[in-house]
Formats: C-alpha cells, structure tokens, sequence
C-alpha cells in the first residue's frame, strides 16, 4: 500500500512538475516575443524619418520609397510568426535597398539627420538580432520541453503547443544589412 502511495505521490508531483516548467518556459517565450515586438516597433518608427529624409534628396526614386512604406504597413500587421518573419525580410531587403540609394546622392551621406538615423538603425538592428536570438533559443526550449518524455504527455493532456521559430524565409534575407556610408563613421564605432 506505501509503494502504491509512493508511485501516486510521484507520478502527481511529476505531471505537477512538468506542467509549471511548461508554463514557465510558455510565459519566457512569450517575454522574448515581446522582445522581438519592441525591437520591431523601433525599427518601424524610425523608417518615416529614414523615408522622408531620403524623398527630400532622392525625388527619382519614388517607386523604392512607396515599396519600404507598403514592406513597413504590411510588417506591421501580422500576428502569426511565420508571416511577420516574412514581412520583416521583405522590409530588410526594402531597408538594404533604400540604403543603398544614398550611394547615388551624396548631399544625403553628408546630411547628419540621416547620418544620426542611419546610427539609430544599425544598433535597433543589433538588438533585434539578440532578441531574435533570445526568441529563438526560448522556443528550442519549449518546443524540447513539450516533445519529450514525460512532457509530450502533459503537454498533450493541457493543450501545449509547439512554437514557431523567428526565421528568415529567404537566404538573400540573411545577408547583413550594410548601413555604413562613410569611413569617419567606421571609425566611431557605428
């Protein structure tokens, strides 16, 4: 009967044990999306200052500028991973392209405005890679947690779900983005 008791008690306390972890490993997954979330929002604010700068300089290239603003509203909007991921690479290769721009107009690589946008730019990119990296590593985490054993019975029993990486859909989306138009900024550390 105390063995009995024993294998109840331990079999309580491990679907107990296992369903906080995933609960806890759920609420840091959904922290570190938040993160991505505020890095993302940063990124978005500062695109119609970058876009309204470059339009003052650049008048020929309306086309790229309405192209970012279409990648930005539509970045905006998703819920799902999967299809934000897909957004923000579209706006990347939108940003990479608006940026290069200034490569044809130098009033525009001299004008401190876009010089101080372009800085800002290059570290919310840092961080949103950190924070992607956090993201990601809490989902291998949960997702670890929810396909082993025991937690995959738990997890079964409570309706865990998988997550869904932060990934780049495209190999061309994962080149890094080169914001850096003059020598004197390289050597200031932007």
């Amino acid at each position: 009967m105390i063995v009995l008791i024993a294998i109840v008690f331990f079999a309580v306390f491990s679907v107990m044990s296992q369903y906080n972890r995933q609960v806890a490993l759920r609420s840091r997954l959904e922290e570190a999306l938040s993160g991505v979330d505020v890095q993302l929002k940063r990124r978005h604010d500062l695109i119609p200052n970058l876009v309204s700068i470059v339009k003052g300089y650049a008048r020929y290239e309306k086309d790229l500028l309405e192209e970012v603003t279409l990648a930005r509203s539509k970045a905006v909007q998703w819920d799902n991973t999967i299809e934000r991921a897909r957004a923000e690479g579209q706006l990347a290769l939108g940003l990479r392209s608006l940026l290069a721009v200034a490569e044809r107009y130098p009033d525009l690589k001299a004008n401190q405005s876009f010089l101080g946008l372009q800085t800002s730019l290059v570290k919310v990119e840092d961080e949103l890679q950190m924070a992607r990296r956090y993201y990601n590593g809490t989902v291998r985490d949960y997702n670890v947690c929810i396909k082993s054993f025991p937690g995959n019975v738990v997890a079964g029993m409570y309706g865990f779900k998988p997550a869904q990486f932060f990934e780049i859909e495209y190999a061309t989306d994962r080149a890094v983005v080169d914001v850096s138009f003059s020598q004197s900024l390289k050597g200031e550390g932007a």
